[in-house]
């Protein structure tokens, strides 16, 4: 299977398997602008409300296939079973077929083969969550990625860090006024941005809480990205044009990427008034020029707000 760029997902909102709009957003008349979606049957949904939420899911999956499957340009859309063995019955579904992946809850090291042997089904990509209290060990964290990078690599789309889950193992929640990195979730995404970036994994951001903060959502933002963080979990609509705004590159990155990839660049040189050296710089040029492939440019212009320049090639 070809690898899934990271960045196509964009702000990725949860909804319940419960809930009774999800064709429409499958098919674009309802959040037209979102890129990928997760139907949720672990943590959104009671336990008595399960077997409700397969039902529904199988109606949906149903309901895609009566129309053709998904149109061109849907949002990705991934399915979180509750464990392994809900994991292992969907697997089997003919109808997962309509479905892009899987977002693994809680994987660690000890359960990691109980996913390997419930997810068989290649067509399906996966995005583990990290979201137990192995992940504040570093050790673990390695120890993980390397045992992903033997068995699911090529099926891994990103890592997703459960910043909630994780602040939850410490009795903590976020204060209303401050980002998540003012938390130990700054240890832990730094952490997680070095051991698991040097592995090659890609890292997708925890929730933002606060839905009446879209300032503070942006101030968050900007440090996701410095942390090499190449989407965000959104946890309501009015989240999403934040986040994927945010994800744009700005002008002056994409033109620095496109000197730096060059094949005529020297090994040392000045833009803007900036140093760049392609040896060192080369493998953020590449991740630049690719989340604006997907997600644009902004393009400032005096007077005006940023909007974004889709490139050519990107699928949205």
């Amino acid at each position: 299977m070809d690898k899934l760029s990271p960045y196509a997902l964009g702000a990725t909102l949860y909804m319940p398997a419960t809930r009774s709009d999800l064709l429409d957003v499958v098919f674009g008349s309802k959040l037209p602008e979102l890129r990928s979606l997760v139907v949720c049957l672990e943590d959104a949904v009671a336990e008595v409300d399960v077997s409700t939420a397969l039902h529904n899911l199988k109606v949906l999956l149903e309901a895609i296939a009566a129309r053709g499957g998904r149109p061109a340009g849907a949002p990705l859309m991934f399915v979180r079973p509750r464990d392994s063995e809900m994991a292992a019955v969907l697997n089997d579904w003919p109808l997962m077929r309509h479905v892009d992946g899987f977002v693994v809850p809680k994987l660690t090291l000890s359960n990691l083969r109980a996913w390997e042997q419930a997810v068989t089904n290649t067509d399906l990509y996966l995005m583990p969550t990290l979201e137990t209290p192995e992940v504040f060990n570093p050790n673990a964290m390695v120890e993980l990625g390397q045992a992903l990078k033997a068995s699911l690599d090529q099926r891994v789309i990103a890592l997703r860090v459960g910043g909630n889950d994780l602040m939850g193992s410490l009795g903590l929640r976020r204060m209303p006024a401050t980002t998540l990195y003012s938390t130990p979730m700054s240890y832990v995404i730094a952490m997680l941005a070095g051991v698991m970036g040097s592995q090659g994994f890609a890292l997708t951001a925890p929730v933002f809480e606060q839905l009446a903060k879209p300032d503070l959502l942006k101030a968050e933002l900007e440090l996701d990205i410095a942390h090499g963080m190449v989407g965000k979990t959104a946890i309501h609509p009015s989240q999403i044009s934040i986040i994927q705004d945010s994800l744009r590159v700005s002008l002056e990155d994409f033109n620095s990427a496109k000197l730096i990839v060059s094949d005529l660049a020297p090994a040392v040189f000045k833009h803007n008034d900036v140093m760049c050296e392609p040896a060192t710089h080369y493998k953020w040029a590449v991740k630049i020029l690719e989340r604006a492939r997907w997600l644009g440019v902004k393009q400032t212009e005096i007077g005006s707000v940023e909007a974004p320049v889709l490139l050519a090639g990107a699928a949205r």
